[in-house]
Formats: C-alpha cells, sequence, structure tokens
C-alpha cells in the first residue's frame, strides 16, 4: 500500500524540467547587469560597415558658367518686355537702341563737321619759340579737340634731319597709314619722339604745324636705327610736319 503513494520516477522528471525552464525564463528576462559593458554602437556600424564595399571615387565636374553677350542681353530684355507687356514694349524697347546707335553716329557726323568748318589755314606763318627749345609754325588751326593725358591721337608726321634733308618717315605721301600715338605712353616709335608729344599738347584735331625739335627731345647724343638702313645722328636736330587727324578716347 505504501507504494502506491509514491510518485512514479516519470511524473517526477518532467515537472523538475518544467521548473528549469521556467527559471531559465525567468532568469532571461531580467535586466542586464549595469557593470557589463556593452559594445558602442559606433563599433558595430563600422563592423558592418567595413563589409560593404567603398564608394567609387566620382571624378568632379567643372561649373559651367553661361556667358552672355551684350546682344544676347539685349535680345532677352526684348522677349522679356514683349512677353509680359505685348509687342508693342519689345518693339519701343528695339527702338531705344536704334535711337541711341543713331544718335551716336549722329554726333560723331557733328563733331566732324565742327572741326571741319572750325579749322582754317593760317595766312602768315609766324615762328613761336617755346621755353624748352621746341620751335613751330602754325600752318593750320584745328577746329576740333585737343589730346588729353590717355587719348589715342592719329597724325600724319614728317620727318627729317635737320641739314641734310634725309626723311626718315612720311605718312603723307602714297597709301602710307597714318601713325596712332596713346598721349603719354612709352617708348616711342616709327620715328615718333618726345619733342612731338609736347607739341601734341597744344594742338587740335585738324591742326597742322611745322615743328622743329632740339636733340635734348629727339633722340639725343646716341641717335636712333629705325629699320631699313635709316639711322639718326647723334645730336641731330630734327624737323617735322605734324597734321592731328583724330583725337578719340583710347580703347581699354
Amino acid at each position: 500500500m505504501a507504494s502506491l503513494f509514491v510518485s512514479p520516477p516519470f511524473v517526477s522528471h518532467p515537472i523538475s524540467r518544467t521548473q528549469q525552464y521556467l527559471v531559465s525564463s525567468s532568469s532571461s528576462s531580467q535586466p542586464p547587469n549595469p557593470q557589463t559593458p556593452t559594445p558602442p554602437q559606433s563599433q558595430s556600424l563600422s563592423t558592418s560597415s567595413s563589409d560593404q564595399q567603398p564608394p567609387l571615387p566620382v571624378k568632379p565636374t567643372k561649373p559651367t558658367t553661361n556667358y552672355k553677350t551684350k546682344a544676347d542681353s539685349t535680345d532677352w530684355i526684348s522677349s522679356s518686355l514683349t512677353r509680359r507687356f505685348g509687342l508693342g514694349a519689345g518693339l519701343a524697347w528695339v527702338g531705344f537702341l536704334a535711337v541711341g546707335v543713331v544718335s551716336e553716329q549722329i554726333k560723331t557726323r557733328l563733331e566732324v563737321s565742327q572741326q571741319e568748318s572750325n579749322t582754317r589755314d593760317v595766312e602768315k606763318q609766324e615762328e613761336v619759340l617755346l621755353p624748352n627749345g621746341i620751335r613751330y609754325y602754325e600752318i593750320k588751326v584745328g577746329g576740333g579737340a585737343t589730346p588729353r593725358a590717355g587719348d589715342l591721337v592719329v597724325i600724319d608726321l614728317k620727318g627729317n634731319v635737320e641739314g641734310s634733308g634725309q626723311v626718315f618717315v612720311d605718312t603723307f605721301v602714297g597709301e602710307r597709314r597714318p601713325l596712332a600715338l596713346v598721349m603719354g605712353s612709352r617708348p616711342y616709335t616709327k620715328g615718333m619722339c618726345e619733342g612731338i608729344e609736347y607739341v601734341l599738347r597744344s594742338m587740335k584735331a585738324g591742326g597742322k604745324r611745322k615743328v622743329i625739335i632740339p636733340p635734348s627731345l629727339g633722340f639725343g647724343e646716341k641717335g636712333a636705327e629705325l629699320g631699313s638702313g635709316v639711322q639718326i645722328p647723334p645730336f641731330a636736330t630734327l624737323e617735322y610736319i605734324i597734321e592731328v587727324d583724330k583725337v578719340s578716347i583710347a580703347p581699354a
């Protein structure tokens, strides 16, 4: 009888396994020990990123710049006005530009006409002696603008050595082009010298002078080699015929 109340061994075995499962599950649900260090998130990210392939290098591209010319900009203004205010506004802008061009042409013609009307020949040529030793004779008084520093002056020029008659520059004959000189620029070329620039300061467009320049304002004690076998001897006094064709603002 006593053996009947004793639990069989197969009943007690599963009960112990169930208790073991409960203990393990309860222990797993407990919060982690704060003393146990947890790996930082950055390490896991670095580990995962190291498994990935590095990105391919991207070739830098140069930024494209949209350059517009002056004509493009005016066309854009005209088209914008046309879209916003109608065809009349676009035509008005085109007309404004046309008026500007025509007015500039009229201004140039008026200046040329005024220069020609104010230019006159000198009846009696008299010698004028300047303090620096330059002598000149007024052949024609110009009626245009007077050159200033930085202006572009276009001149016809004939130069020879005094006493010898040796001509070393002459733009009056044939189809030779006039010479251009920017006031205040250096060096001088094509037979021009410091004395010529000094004389031009008191001339006007359309004027013409005969000028005698001493060696100190010419080519000095060394003379000059002008090419094509043309030489200016040392201490040479120079005679020039100078005519101012045009005075304008030098291009930038």
